[in-house]
């Protein structure tokens, strides 16, 4: 099992690539990985939020994993195997281990309203079945589920070794700080792009994006620049990737972050429905921002 400081660094969170019928493309998915490794990606977050994972089935899931799995032994690989089942949970987990990943993460299961100690017996599960401790994936923003640092249960789960750290998909860095206080033996990631510099100073190794697709150097220079003491320099490319991170929300992150990957050369499908494709009107925003404030 890899140390911890051989995971830190900046992680591109895949999106999936589908062909012109809509199906997983993992050639398309390759060249995005490739080029991410060129760029200086530590690794990749495979299967997540930015991989659209709730709005594929369980085989294209798997699939995702088989494509990714082509840098297994080259480069650090964390598979996304959140579900509401546990079982299902399970099964993603025994098919990534399968395949040479390091780690798996999850979400917390979701939309019954599962107490702490169900989802805490759903991440010991899963940690039993990868033989190895779990990155809790917090984002309680889509999950609603949090985790109540002062719970027990909570507390147990953090400091039982079952447990990698967290991937920190949450505005509440206060919160990432305090569960790393629970256990030194934690790591964090930060898991929303436009708080990278603060993740950092909270003592995060390393973050997980999905804007890196389509923008991992200008990320890099943050991550560089804090590490080497210039704050003021990370904190400016930091004020010009929130500005992209702005409008991109404000037109749809997942589409915004396709048609930009396609603008630059790299054609991955549109967004799966229910997301909308970008409109002209909308893709001209996008350009004018990117074009502006994006650092290559």
């Amino acid at each position: 099992m890899k140390s911890k400081e051989s995971l830190g660094g900046i992680y591109s969170a895949c999106i999936t690539a589908y062909d012109a019928q809509g199906r997983v493309d993992g050639e398309a998915l390759h060249r995005v990985m490739e080029r991410n490794l060129r760029e200086g990606a530590a690794g990749f977050f495979v299967g997540g939020s930015s991989g659209e994972c709730f709005l594929l089935t369980e085989a294209e899931r798997i699939q995702i994993f088989e494509a990714a799995a082509a840098y297994a032994g080259k480069t650090n690989l964390i598979a996304h195997v959140g579900a509401i089942s546990t079982d299902e949970a399970v099964r993603y987990t025994k098919a990534a281990m399968g395949m040479g990943y390091d780690f798996v993460a999850a979400t917390a299961p979701f939309y019954y309203g599962f107490g702490p100690k169900e989802i805490c017996r759903y991440y010991y599960d899963i940690a039993e079945a990868a033989g190895r401790p779990v990155l809790i994936y917090n984002f309680p923003g889509n999950t609603h589920k949090s985790f109540n640092v002062s719970d027990p249960e909570y507390v147990r789960l953090f400091r039982s070794g079952a447990i990698l750290g967290v991937k920190q998909t949450n505005y509440d860095l206060f919160q990432m700080e305090r569960i790393l206080n629970l256990n030194p033996d934690l790591i964090a990631f930060d898991g929303y792009d436009e708080t990278m510099v603060a993740g950092q100073a909270l003592g995060c190794i390393g973050s997980i994006g999905s804007t890196f697709n389509m923008m991992l150097p200008h990320y890099k220079k943050i991550f560089t620049l804090f590490e080497q003491g210039d704050r003021a320099g990370a904190l400016a490319l930091q004020h010009k990737a929130n500005n992209c991170m702005e409008a991109m929300c404000r037109v749809g992150l997942i589409p915004a972050i396709k048609y930009e990957l396609a603008r630059q050369g790299y054609p991955v499908g549109e967004a799966r429905r229910p997301f909308a494709p970008l409109t002209d009107n909308q893709k001209a925003y996008i350009d004018e921002v990117l074009d502006r404030d994006l650092v290559q």
